[in-house]
């Protein structure tokens, strides 16, 4: 067979100097180290039973007969309240393996296929065979989660190799390598494919937030360096427009003044940089997945695996467990999709109940904080402290649903009845994160495009019940609530996430460790001196196989759902950061902090707090990749809408080239924007029998005591009748356009940007070529000696022909 240098992927070495993996001058990184299991290849564990409970022993020994019969060799070993059930594969198992690989479509050269089986793999095989064995009772087919539903097994796991391990935490999994690049080789070699590419996609995210946070910086320091010279802050500070009462009976008039502070803090994110940089960070979004792309495209091609298939990996190992298995046929059931697309609705309407719950918890409190609270600083900014106590309301409620959403996503998944491990996970995960962006974006949707909006107007204000009015929009403008929602719940999140991410673990750990230390000080004096120098392969005594077992025992359990849990949060993190991003350009800059700690959070989680994850092979991040795509697209759809509906800056446009002194041609000393405030503010008259209906003769004092017969608000209307004057239709059809050309312009960058930046590097494809032919010539190499060795044996090869 001819052989060929492997060279590292221009890609890969792209990414070696922007530090965000740090592969050690590794050439061949397609073959992982191969070293004999130093124990066992997998554990079960179950609790001593009494001589009197029989049901539970028969089904443990009818399920360990059954893997025996499998040629698994199981190794008992007791503690005084446990019993460790060891498994270790025979070598046939894998060689079967190794050939279904080879002969299939979707062999690729890749280590397996090249004389070599990890560890890694070793894991992934037993794991399925544990999975797809069962035992018959009382006519009921039980597999291994239904006995440890009932208590058969206590639980299972694979083994951490220390060896591995400890050069993991030395190079990734430790605090103090947050700023060096990741060993995603290495972690592809002990954790597996899927693992690897979850932390080169949340490498490259966290890369690409850089450029991102500096410019929502400088759109930040932007707004900052003009707001003291600014008119428009200049004419709200220096105002003594009266405005009218926030709430019912307690709530006065005050002067536009009060909110000089607050219209300071709106204008460093409510400027024209704001513009610029949601359609930067849409154009981002499609620079980041395309080469995102291409990155994967070269380590799964330096990995081969860029032609692996799942679907067929699952037949293969099928056949591998059981070789009389029969094809799970494929099937689609019209009543099961009626009723889980039934069912989903109800979700979502659920969900978007909860969201009506919180804007009447807004409404109620703004009120009673308003009516109640003994303190003038919160009474008087009762509805910005209601819209606080809201965002922390809508974090709790985050946190509730995204356990009843998990559930509910896996019984409609089961209702689904869906045939593959792969489809069951695609399904899960698009149920998943539809429920949990309801969730997260359903108030946020109301607060950016229905606040303010639907409330009315003095003499005709939208009461709940008759009784509560409708929550305005903040004094400074609409965007600030989003501001504020935003920037709490995206702190909360992400500080709690993290908090109770890792001293969870490390709490239940250091609880379950002092059993474990026991054993260890036996162990340390055993006179077997070659246990505590084990080289791969040889045995170790008794001490210290029991405290090996003890302690990857009293480490967290981990399951498929682990790594999934860890991709939610990143993209539900994405989500945030792009979408609703004109409103908050330090989301970028928050995201890249945290991120720096989440990947070695994760990262010690996975090598020292949690039990090893049975590694899984992957070519792609799944079903992940489609839902950034469609996140992309809502980014530029909401940011589009955020600046044409929320934020204020159309109506400053229309203002300065319609209707301010620049348009009517009045002397250039004066600011174009002179005069803008005034021109957004109407008047209600409580001579108006339509007013009084609405506010109390008392609410009309001001601080000075002073008796006001009007008092303006946001919104353009007439001051006689409540009609919408001509300004509000003009100021309508410009957002109109603005939002067309927006996203239009938009969208043409993104498609120019995926144009420009190929998914698969050349090297990519010539290293592929190479693979086909390779594999080609090295298929007619055998073929040739084959039919040489028949035809010196006298037989003659004679292919079949097609009857007709």
């Amino acid at each position: 067979m001819e052989l060929k240098i492997h060279r590292r992927q221009g890609s890969i070495d792209f990414l070696e100097t922007c530090g965000v993996v740090n592969e050690n001058g590794m050439e061949n990184q397609s073959l992982p180290p191969v070293q004999l299991p130093l124990l066992f290849d997998y554990v079960l564990v179950a609790k001593i039973s009494d001589e009197e409970d029989k049901g539970r022993i028969r089904k443990q020994k009818a399920f360990l007969d059954a893997l025996n019969a499998k040629n698994l060799k199981i190794t008992k070993t007791r503690d005084d309240e446990t019993v460790f059930y060891c498994i270790r594969a025979p070598k046939e198992i894998f060689e079967m393996y190794r050939y279904l690989l080879k002969v299939s479509d979707a062999c690729n050269w890749s280590c397996e296929q090249q004389g070599t089986i990890p560890q890694s793999t070793r894991i992934r095989i037993v794991d399925f065979i544990l999975h797809h064995t069962s035992t018959d009772s009382d006519g009921v087919s039980e597999y291994l989660p239904d006995l440890m539903k009932r208590n058969v097994f206590e639980t299972h796991f694979c083994l951490h190799e220390k060896k591995e391990q400890k050069e993991l935490k030395q190079s990734w999994a430790r605090w103090s390598a947050c700023f060096r690049g990741q060993p995603i080789s290495n972690i592809r070699n002990y954790l597996g494919e899927k693992v690897a590419l979850y932390f080169l996609w949340l490498g490259w995210y966290t890369f690409l937030l850089i450029p991102a946070s500096l410019i929502g910086i400088v759109v930040f320091l932007y707004g900052l360096a003009f707001y003291k010279t600014s008119p428009l802050i200049q004419e709200v500070c220096h105002s003594n427009t009266i405005m009218c009462p926030l709430c019912d009976n307690t709530c006065n008039v005050w002067k536009l003044s009060d909110t000089c502070m607050y219209a300071k803090v709106s204008l460093l994110f409510d400027n024209a940089g704001t513009v610029f940089f949601a359609m930067f960070m849409a154009v981002w979004t499609t620079v980041f997945l395309e080469f995102w792309k291409r990155h994967r495209s070269s380590y799964v091609c330096a990995w081969k695996v860029f032609d692996w298939c799942e679907e067929e990996e699952e037949l293969i190992l099928e056949i591998v467990n059981n070789a009389d298995c029969k094809p799970k046929m494929q099937r689609h059931s019209y009543l099961r999709s009626t009723i889980v697309l039934v069912l989903v609705t109800l979700m979502l309407l659920l969900i978007i109940g909860l969201t009506h719950a919180l804007v009447v918890f807004r409404v109620i409190a703004t009120v009673l904080l308003a009516e109640h609270s003994s303190w003038n600083v919160i009474s008087d900014n009762s509805q910005t402290v209601a819209l606080m106590l809201g965002a922390v309301l809508h974090y709790i409620t985050i946190t509730v649903m995204t356990r009843v959403n998990c559930k509910v996503a896996m019984k409609m998944t089961e209702i689904e009845n869906k045939q593959s491990q792969a489809a069951i996970e695609r399904s899960f995960t698009v149920k998943m994160f539809i429920f949990q962006f309801f969730t997260l974006f359903s108030s946020l949707i109301y607060t950016a495009f229905f606040l303010g909006r639907i409330n009315g107007h003095p003499g005709g204000y939208v009461r709940i019940s008759g009784r509560w009015r409708l929550e305005e929009c903040h004094p400074s403008g609409c965007l600030t609530d989003l501001f504020i929602q935003m920037s709490i719940i995206m702190v909360l999140k992400q500080t709690f996430n993290n908090i109770f991410e890792y001293s969870g673990p490390w709490f239940k750990r250091w609880i379950k460790k002092q059993k474990t230390q026991k054993l260890k000080r036996r162990c340390i004096n055993c006179y077997k001196k070659e246990c505590m120098n084990a080289m791969a392969g040889s045995e170790l005594c008794d001490n210290c196989k029991l405290e090996n077992l003890h302690r990857n025992y009293e480490l967290n359990e981990t399951d498929c759902f682990s790594l999934f849990n860890e991709f939610l949060e990143m993209v539900i993190q994405f989500s945030f950061t792009t979408i609703f991003v004109a409103a908050f350009p330090l989301a970028p800059l928050l995201a890249l902090l945290n991120n720096i700690i989440e990947i070695r959070l994760d990262a010690i989680k996975m090598v020292s707090l949690e039990r090893r994850l049975v590694a899984t092979k992957a070519n792609d991040i799944g079903v992940w990749t489609d839902v950034l795509e469609t996140i992309s697209v809502f980014a530029v759809i909401a940011n589009g809408l955020v600046i044409g509906i929320s934020s204020d800056f159309i109506p400053r446009l229309v203002y300065q080239y319609y209707y301010g002194p620049c348009a009517i041609g009045s002397d250039s000393g004066i600011d174009c924007m002179e005069g803008y405030i005034n021109s957004t503010l109407s008047t209600a008259n409580i001579s108006d029998e339509r007013v009084r209906q609405d506010f109390l003769l008392k609410q009309m004092v001001t601080n000075n005591g002073i008796h006001v017969t009007h008092c303006s608000y946001r919104d353009y209307r007439s001051n006689e009748d409540f009609s919408l004057t001509n300004q509000f239709w003009v100021i309508l059809a410009a957002r109109l356009v603005f939002i067309i050309l927006f996203e239009h312009v938009v969208v043409i960058f993104k498609c120019v940007a995926s144009w420009f930046v190929p998914n698969s590097p050349l090297d990519v494809r010539n290293e592929r070529l190479f693979d086909k032919l390779s594999r080609l010539k090295e298929e007619l190499r055998q073929g040739r000696a084959l039919m040489l060795h028949s035809t010196q044996l006298g037989f003659q090869i004679v292919p079949l022909k097609t009857q007709k």
